[in-house]
């Protein structure tokens, strides 16, 4: 019997023999030239950016000048409520997206349409985050005769049409942002805490009840301190990181004229250096950056236990669902019709022509498709949707290589650094071995973004392997990537899951086409949001193309939602 490490991670081999390193992974010279492209490329377009981005908020010029670009940027006007709406954003935000999660979750498992309504949550998590913002600013639209919650608002505070409440003016806009923020994330949310509560062992709750515990002690002693707490404070963290992304809603979903009461670190910053590296840029730059860390540190507080807990030989039984409840099935269908009406509003608004759109609401005048012939009929958008399908194809096959072959225990911390703070050091990278606004380089900024949550996925998936399933997968593997391959089998959910949120990320990016990308390579999310600088007037064709461009994201998560959930709470199946 002999003990090695199998992809990091200890294995007891008892009969095959002694160890031999070439059947179990290539030996130590063949795996540094394997990963040595993914660590320069990790190391040129993360590490050193966010070095760089650190030298450069204390220096001007290689002149060493303190903390006085931290106070230049934290004392111009307007920054001290941009932190403080980034603060809000990270801690609110998460608090109502986790909180939402587990009643939906709880409602739609106790609810008979519980599978129906969990699939109707799921789709907004697919959809890019500019077309959320596009449906949402349709329905906040100003003008009650197109704004479908401004209508009812008006009708609801008795106003007239004059005094209409502005559901995206300075007083509101944070809120509607973060409406449409919630409603694109809750359905995570609500697969995960599912998940959690189905792998609660029923015995749990009898031990309890055994003992003379009340409902009380059957939540918190069966269910909160034994896994759901620990999901919980993964949800949170998961989302609080998923806030840096506001940067999508607010450049699309906010007038010109309020985004300054909107703005957030992730535009600050983009406003104050865009794609270069400057001084004042860098120091809120490392601000963000130290903060989105802390807060990781402190949720990890409540995950120092495995999350989820360590699988038994045998799988618990499925808990005892309690017959349907009203309250629950009105719960389960309240959130379905409103999760549904912005969907709604926005393939009704895009079967509707350019003047129809621009004049008048989605239910005043009969649907006439004029939008989608002109789409159709027209090659621009064709073509960004090929090159953003290429794109998308390429960074998912790479990512995936690369990942399966490595394991950095610096993945973690890479995960969470906002691509804005090092977007000026990496332009500088890209300037070097590349021409500005390049596909390649586009490729490569998504692949060093992309490899190490790939890492960090397919890595705990292998560690969670019986030792079993690798000893037959050394027995049977002639070479190392024979072995490789069939212990990708034995994960095939975590690499679906990979694969799967890889492209739909892709393909859904804004911030990364738009700081990286060029005239020639520009992918679909930049595309879309070029079209809101004529909001109104370009409605009907904008909704319409942001039907066509979610068709796909929105099969692939749907179709591998299993996947995905398997993939990323439950390691590798069984």
């Amino acid at each position: 019997m002999s003990q090695v490490r199998v992809l990091g991670e200890l294995a007891v081999l008892d009969d095959v023999g002694p160890a031999r390193r070439g059947r179990a992974y290539p030996a130590a010279g063949a795996t540094s030239a394997l990963l040595l492209p993914a660590a320069v490329l990790l190391g040129g377009l993360v590490l050193w950016p966010v070095l760089r981005t650190m030298h450069a908020s204390v220096t001007t010029d290689g002149r060493w000048v303190g903390p006085a670009h931290f106070q230049t940027a934290l004392a111009a006007p307007g920054t001290g409520a941009v932190v403080g709406r980034t603060v809000l954003w990270a801690l609110l935000v998460p608090a109502v997206v986790t909180a939402l999660g587990y009643l939906l979750a709880a409602a739609s498992r106790r609810s008979q349409e519980g599978g129906l309504v969990r699939l109707i949550l799921l789709v907004p998590v697919a959809l890019p985050l500019v077309v959320t913002g596009v449906t949402f600013r349709l329905m906040y639209d100003p003008d009650p005769s197109r704004g479908l919650a401004t209508l009812v608002a008006t009708r609801l505070a008795g106003r007239s049409v004059e005094d209409a409440p502005q559901l995206l003016g300075p007083g509101m806009v944070t809120v509607a942002l973060m409406s449409a923020f919630v409603w694109a994330w809750v359905g995570l949310a609500v697969l995960v805490f599912r998940s959690a509560l189905d792998a609660v062992p029923p015995s749990l709750a009898d031990a309890v009840r055994a003992y003379g515990g009340t409902r009380r002690h059957v939540l918190w002693d069966a269910q909160w301190r034994p896994l759901l707490l620990r999901t919980t404070a993964v949800v949170f963290a998961l989302v609080a990181v998923g806030t840096s992304r506001t940067f999508d809603l607010i450049l699309v979903m906010t007038p010109g004229s309020v985004r300054d009461e909107a703005s957030v670190l992730a535009l600050r910053i983009w406003q104050t250096s865009g794609g270069t590296t400057t001084g004042e840029g860098a120091a809120l730059g490392v601000v963000w950056l130290v903060a989105v860390i802390g807060g990781i540190m402190v949720a990890a507080l409540f995950v120092r236990q495995a999350w989820p807990p360590p699988r038994v030989e045998a799988a618990p039984e499925p808990a005892p669902v309690a017959p349907p409840r009203r309250v629950f099935r009105l719960l389960a269908a309240g959130a379905a019709i409103a999760w549904l009406v912005p969907l709604a509003v926005l393939v009704a608004t895009s079967a509707h022509g350019r003047v129809d759109a621009a004049a008048r609401g989605w239910w005043s005048a009969p649907p006439n498709g004029e939008s989608y012939r002109d789409l159709v009929t027209g090659t621009e958008l064709w073509r960004t949707l090929g090159f953003t399908l290429l794109l998308a194809t390429a960074v998912t096959a790479t990512v995936l290589v690369v990942a399966l072959l490595a394991a950095s225990s610096s993945s973690p911390v890479a995960c969470v650094v906002p691509i804005q703070v090092i977007a000026g050091p990496v332009n500088e990278v890209l300037g070097l071995v590349l021409s500005s606004g390049t596909a390649q380089g586009l490729a490569l900024v998504h692949i060093a973004l992309g490899v190490p949550f790939a890492v960090l996925v397919l890595r705990n998936a292998f560690a969670d392997l019986p030792v079993e399933q690798v000893r037959d997968a050394r027995l049977g593997g002639r070479r190392w990537w024979h072995t490789l391959r069939r212990l990708a089998r034995h994960n095939l959910s975590a690499v679906v899951a990979v694969s799967v949120l890889e492209f739909v990320q892709v393909w859904n990016d804004l911030v990364v086409g738009r700081l990286f990308g060029g005239p020639g390579s520009s992918p679909l999310g930049p595309f879309l949001a070029e079209q809101t600088r004529s909001f109104v007037s370009n409605s009907g064709a904008l909704a319409a193309s942001s039907v066509l461009a979610s068709v796909l994201p929105v099969v692939l998560v749907v179709l591998s939602r299993r996947h995905l959930v398997a993939g990323l709470v439950s390691g590798g199946v069984r």
